[in-house]
């Protein structure tokens, strides 16, 4: 299998590798991804519902697209994507997170395409999609333009790529890393690096710089006392997520 990259971060996958059992345990290390995980549906569904024109009331409304979910982890986004009918590949370059994530979609009724590669490796093969879910990854490559730009090569013209992140600044370190790592222990210690975090106006720009059109940002905002996340069009502090189009 390729999995050879110039934007990997050894030490970010080895993170990830270790936590890769504990995907599909709401309770566990990616419980802040579980809380998150309906908000970022309903952002993700809308976007390519508007930008392919589909009904999301209807029967396997993403009947036809093909959909890569690119760090897919243990495919909490592509098994919603199957269910809504698309073609689904999910890459990870951990590789232990793949098989988490094959047998859970055997164990679904689901068919999904998981592959232990990078974005780099599916680019240089001439994969190509009609979307590329790409969330929660721009913070842990070493290099995100390079890493983008292998994304948008990913990309069918006219192709949408739904790209999430977290913002840099002191509001950022203590909800993401002094708040979710070291007080709620909702994630292992050292999962973020805030010298990697990337603020939107940072995120528009590469999204530019590689040949994508930005069309959307909003906000992944968490109310601490319901408990639940909500999507916000001005505050951006924290979480946030973008989506660019990929010109005809």
């Amino acid at each position: 299998m390729q999995t050879a990259t110039n934007t990997v971060d050894p030490a970010e996958i080895e993170k990830f590798q270790a936590m890769a059992a504990e995907w599909w345990n709401p309770n566990g290390k990616f419980k802040p991804l579980h809380m998150l995980n309906p908000c970022r549906l309903d952002y993700i569904c809308a976007q390519v519902a508007a930008e392919f024109g589909r009904d999301l009331t209807g029967t396997l409304p993403f009947k036809g697209l093909r959909i890569l979910d690119i760090g897919c982890g243990g495919g909490l986004l592509s098994e919603p994507m199957a269910r809504l009918g698309a073609e689904v590949m999910g890459a990870d370059a951990a590789e232990r997170n793949i098989p988490v994530a094959q047998v859970h979609a055997a164990e679904s009724g689901l068919e999904i395409d998981y592959r232990h590669t990078t974005a780099e490796a599916l680019a240089e093969a001439g994969e190509q999609f009609d979307a590329v879910l790409n969330m929660e990854v721009v913070e842990h490559v070493a290099d995100p333009l390079a890493y983008l730009t292998a994304c948008q090569k990913l990309l069918k013209p006219g192709g949408l790529m739904v790209c999430s992140t977290i913002n840099r600044n002191p509001k950022s370190f203590m909800m993401a890393i002094v708040g979710a790592e070291f007080v709620m222990r909702w994630l292992p210690k050292g999962t973020h690096d805030w010298s990697k975090f990337i603020t939107p106006d940072e995120l528009f720009d590469l999204l530019k710089s590689c040949g994508l059109e930005p069309v959307d940002r909003k906000g992944f905002v968490f109310n601490p006392i319901q408990w639940s996340w909500s999507l916000s069009e001005r505050d951006l502090s924290v979480n946030y997520v973008t989506t660019s189009v990929k010109p005809a």
